[in-house]
Formats: structure tokens, C-alpha cells, sequence
């Protein structure tokens, strides 16, 4: 004959549980353009993949641009009052941020040297957050300077999004209303999937850092 046992009480959330479950579902993400050439294509890209954003309620999206702060060379001189307080302003926007998007071309099957800068000159900003790739370039697309990010961002202990955005032998007009790139489903239904990603991965991690601040 089986054994009757009286209900037990619901457990109570812990306070952990309670104070995210009131939480905004919105992520703050710094989307980093990379190039700093005359004549880049970044700020297009840039601009047309944060137009992919549109209309979400999870995920807000900010550019940030290096080539608007003295920290867009490595010879920048550090006495310099202007690059003190322009690596200042950058690193708490970094910090502030939940998720990070990567603008980025190919150079010499590889990255630009000034994200590398950028990479190497902080360090807890980028821990425990997700990383989203949009490469663009020739044949390839980019996608050799992705991988080589990936690795850096391991080590920078942050999360690279499987899925990304390749753009292969782009141009400025291929943004515009009706160019390739702008009305092509293929690459719209790709950057909605890097968002889609990049949204699962910042809330998880944004959670887990304030129940548990990230230690390295």
C-alpha cells in the first residue's frame, strides 16, 4: 500500500533568485568597429548591422568607434592628458557593457592592429562576457580574422558566440536601400541568429557574474 506524505512548503527563492527576477531583460552591447584606414567600410557595417537590431527589447546596441579617441595607435603617448582620459572613458564603457559585437576586416589574414591595442589594454572588462563576430573583406570574408579573435578573447576569459556574420566582397553600396547586403534574407536571418545567440549568452553570464562575481 503506498505511503501518503503530507506536501512540503514551496522553498522560497533566494534572495539571488528574487532580485534578478526583477532584473531589466535588456543588455547594453558595445559594438567595437576595428578599422581606422581613410575610407574604412566599418561605421557602414557597423551602422547597417546595429539597424539589425531594430526593434528588440533585449539588447541595445552603442557604437564605439577608435578612431574617435587618441587610443587609435599604439604610439600613443601615455603622458598625454587626452589619452588618460580617453582610455578612462573607453574602459567604462567596456565595463559597462553586458555583450560585445566585433566589427572587423581581414588584414593580411588577420585583424587590425588597433583592436589589438584595444584588446590588450584592458583586462576584467572583457571577463565572463559573450563575444559576437561580423567580419567582412574579400574571398574569404573575414572569417581568418575571426579566428584568430577567438583565441585572444579565450584568453581574455570571454565567450565567443558560435555563429557570426560574413560579408565577402562587400562595398558601401551593397548597404544602401536595395544593395546586396540590405536586401539579402541569407545574411538578415545570420545576424538575426549572432543576436538571438549574443541575447541567451549575456543574460546567462550577466546572472551568473552577479551571483558569483567572475574570478581569474
Amino acid at each position: 500500500m503506498a505511503q501518503l506524505t503530507a506536501p512540503t512548503a514551496a522553498t522560497a527563492p533566494t534572495p539571488e533568485v528574487s532580485r534578478l527576477a526583477g532584473r531589466s531583460r535588456t543588455l547594453e552591447v558595445a559594438v567595437l568597429l576595428s578599422s581606422v584606414r581613410p575610407g574604412r567600410l566599418a561605421p557602414t557595417v557597423g551602422a547597417w548591422f546595429t539597424d539589425q537590431a531594430a526593434g528588440r527589447d533585449d539588447l541595445r546596441l552603442t557604437l564605439v568607434d577608435p578612431a574617435s579617441t587618441p587610443l587609435n595607435h599604439p604610439g600613443a603617448d601615455p603622458a598625454d592628458p587626452g589619452v588618460a582620459v580617453a582610455r578612462a572613458d573607453l574602459g567604462e564603457r567596456l565595463a559597462a557593457a553586458d555583450a560585445f559585437i566585433v566589427i572587423t576586416p581581414e588584414y593580411n589574414h588577420s585583424y587590425p592592429a588597433v583592436l589589438k591595442h584595444i584588446l590588450d589594454s584592458y583586462r576584467r572588462e572583457w571577463f565572463a562576457k559573450p563575444v559576437g563576430f561580423v567580419s567582412y573583406g574579400g574571398m574569404s570574408g573575414g572569417l581568418r580574422a575571426v579566428e584568430h579573435l577567438r583565441g585572444v578573447f579565450a584568453e581574455l576569459h570571454a565567450v565567443g558566440v558560435r555563429d557570426g556574420v560574413s560579408l565577402h566582397g562587400v562595398q558601401a553600396a551593397d548597404f544602401a536601400a536595395g544593395g546586396r547586403v540590405a536586401t539579402d534574407p541569407q545574411i538578415a536571418t545570420a545576424a538575426r541568429a549572432l543576436l538571438d545567440q549574443l541575447a541567451w549568452w549575456g543574460r546567462a553570464l550577466r546572472e551568473a557574474r552577479e551571483i558569483e562575481p567572475y574570478a581569474a
